[in-house]
């Protein structure tokens, strides 16, 4: 049973998302897997640069005149910058290369330094810091080593070195684009760790759900299945002799596929209800509980199990989970009884205590073909059930004689509510020791 659902997540489409999911594909700015050519951006800079320089040469009268070399290399940033995602490192370097270009020769100063930021954070934000700070270097020891020195030799005519408060600025612009690189990356970092925390939540969810589907089937189809074999050997045994016992076994055999046919159902809309994603939507039915214990003995009798039921301390209304848990238990137990177990008598005892239901199930063995076990998913699924609640499941043979199987399951403690209130139930028959009881 625990194969019959596909590879993706319930509720999931392929890639990891769903309909009204707070998570998805998007990415992060500046992933390398954003966009291949970034032209948009690209062509935005550019457009800055060339704009911005213009309005910015008219302050600065001293510095070499706007012509066709300041516009190619003004354009040169902004055309490596197109393959900032593919070559951060080597993007950062040609930037930082054309803009000190630039300075050297004399072009007046402004936007041009735009380039570099963008491909600064770009490199850092892929990793590649070392190539990042390396070009912020080499600008500003260009920046450096024309302004004091190579002056001299370079355009335009007549300028003089460079005052050591904008070589101050530069060096804060330097120390400012490095921060906001690292930041960046660091915030990237954070969401592509957020995101993976998602998807690895989601998968988790869905596993958990693939689970809890798969022992809801195991355990309808084993304990219907079971019955219907029983009967069906019966039916086909008296069929010649007692034609009327055989009639009976084949009706016991029709309620029961009728009613393993009406669980199946109802799993497999919550399935295409989680599939699906539409809200609002729930069980046709109510899921089974302690309340259908006498139907589940019911059963069993007609499979030729005598069931007797104790329950010890108060009945108390158990949360739907803890409920569902319980039954299943004891259904799967009564279930390997019939399979496994020579014994046509078995014993269930519930036990209420503070915030917390033990269940008993006892058969006089001897164990039958394959053992009381049976070797199968049922045991299993007994563990899991009990364990999702913090519960626990003891199996195994009794010291006298036959197999026990025990669970304890703990709940929050809640009156069973009435019409009146919060009042239990009318007291049930009890035995002389004060239990209550009656007989499957």
């Amino acid at each position: 049973m625990h194969g019959f659902t596909g590879e993706h997540g319930l509720g999931q489409r392929p890639g990891g998302w769903r309909r009204g999911a707070p998570f998805g594909p998007s990415r992060a700015p500046f992933d390398p897997s954003r966009s291949a050519v970034p032209w948009r951006s690209s062509l935005a800079i550019a457009v800055i640069q060339m704009v911005g320089t213009g309005f910015a040469a008219q302050d600065q009268p001293v510095r070499a005149g706007l012509g066709p070399g300041s516009a190619a290399l003004l354009l040169a940033g902004p055309a490596l910058l197109l393959m900032r995602h593919r070559r951060p490192g080597a993007v950062v370097v040609g930037t930082a290369a054309v803009t000190a270009v630039y300075l050297a020769a004399g072009y007046p100063y402004g936007p041009v330094f735009l380039s570099v930021v963008v491909a600064c954070v770009a490199a850092v934000a892929a990793g590649r810091r070392i190539a990042a700070w390396s070009a912020l270097g080499l600008l500003w020891g260009s920046h450096l080593l024309t302004g004091h020195w190579l002056y001299r030799w370079l355009p335009p005519d007549g300028d003089g070195p460079v005052g050591w408060g904008q070589e101050l600025a530069v060096t804060a612009w330097a120390m400012a684009i490095v921060a906001a690189s690292e930041l960046v990356r660091v915030r990237r970092e954070q969401w592509a760790r957020e995101r993976a925390e998602r998807e690895a939540a989601a998968r988790r969810r869905a596993d958990e759900e693939r689970l809890r589907i798969a022992r809801e089937l195991h355990d309808v189809l084993a304990h219907s299945i079971s019955v219907i074999n029983v009967q069906a050997g019966v039916g086909l045994a008296l069929l010649d002799q007692d034609p009327e016992q055989a009639r009976t076994a084949l009706t016991t055999i029709k309620a029961a596929s009728k009613e393993a046919l009406g669980e199946v159902r109802q799993v497999l809309d919550t399935l295409r209800t989680s599939g699906s994603g539409a809200p609002g939507a729930a069980p046709r039915s109510p899921a089974p509980g302690l309340d259908r214990l006498e139907e589940l003995t019911a059963q069993a009798a007609d499979a030729g199990l005598a069931v007797r039921v104790e329950v010890d301390g108060v009945r108390t209304a158990l949360p739907p989970g803890a409920d569902l848990a319980a039954f299943r238990i004891v259904q799967e137990a009564l279930t390997n009884i019939v399979r496994h177990s020579g014994s046509r008598n078995a014993r269930v005892l519930l036990r209420y205590g503070p915030g917390e239901l033990e269940l008993r199930v006892d058969d006089d063995g001897p164990a039958a073909g394959d053992g009381a076990t049976g070797g199968g998913n049922g045991l299993v699924g007994m563990h899991e059930r009990a364990a999702a609640l913090g519960g626990t499941v003891e199996a195994g043979p009794r010291p006298d004689g036959g197999f026990r199987v025990r669970a304890r399951i703990p709940f929050n403690r809640a009156r069973i509510p009435s019409k009146g209130g919060e009042e239990p139930l009318e007291e049930p028959p009890r035995d002389k020791d004060g239990r209550e009881t009656h007989e499957g």
